[in-house]
């Protein structure tokens, strides 16, 4: 693997590790995003709330203080601190449209990486959805046919079973031959 496809892979793991599942809704956090665009926290939200017609719920909401705590306990190794306000979550509207408020060079590669991993995401649950209706319908279609397979392994039973049973000897077919 060439170095640039493994650092590639590399980020896109970090960034698929920084994503959360918060209210049904696939989400990264604040801080995250500040570390990944190499901005202070506090400069990322300041965009936004200079930008906040941009940001509706569904692009972006604050945590609840038991979300925040739930977050942090799933996350045992993670550095966040002491903050003073809950953090914000955007979703992956959300995060597109923070690359429209920040214009640094970092902000927009990183953004068109966090996008690709969020349609990856999609695409794995679309394809999982996809085999789980294929085996919905062929359980459907095993449970029509029941009974037609309890009689195939009845009928299997019993050849075992006189399979198994010894056989009486039979009588040879042929011409005898009398001395």
């Amino acid at each position: 693997m060439a170095k640039k496809e493994l650092h590639a892979l590399v980020a896109e793991q970090k960034i698929l590790n920084r994503i959360y599942v918060v209210r049904g809704q696939k989400i990264m956090i604040d801080e995250d995003l500040a570390e990944m665009y190499k901005v202070e926290t506090r400069r990322l939200n300041e965009q936004v709330k200079r930008n906040i017609s941009r940001f509706p719920k569904d692009f972006m909401f604050m945590l609840t203080q038991k979300e925040y705590d739930n977050l942090k306990s799933q996350n045992a190794t993670s550095s966040w601190g002491g903050r003073r306000k809950l953090p914000n979550a955007f979703t992956e509207q959300g995060v597109a449209m923070l690359s429209s408020i920040l214009h640094s060079e970092v902000a927009i590669e990183v953004n068109i990486r966090i996008i690709r991993v969020f349609t990856k995401l999609r695409e794995y649950a679309l394809t999982h959805k996809e085999i789980l209706l294929q085996l919905s319908k062929l359980e459907k279609e095993v449970r029509g046919n029941s009974k037609d397979i309890e009689n195939i392994f009845m009928v299997l039973k019993e050849l075992i079973e006189k399979q198994s049973k010894p056989t009486p000897p039979r009588n040879k077919i042929g011409f005898k031959m009398y001395d």
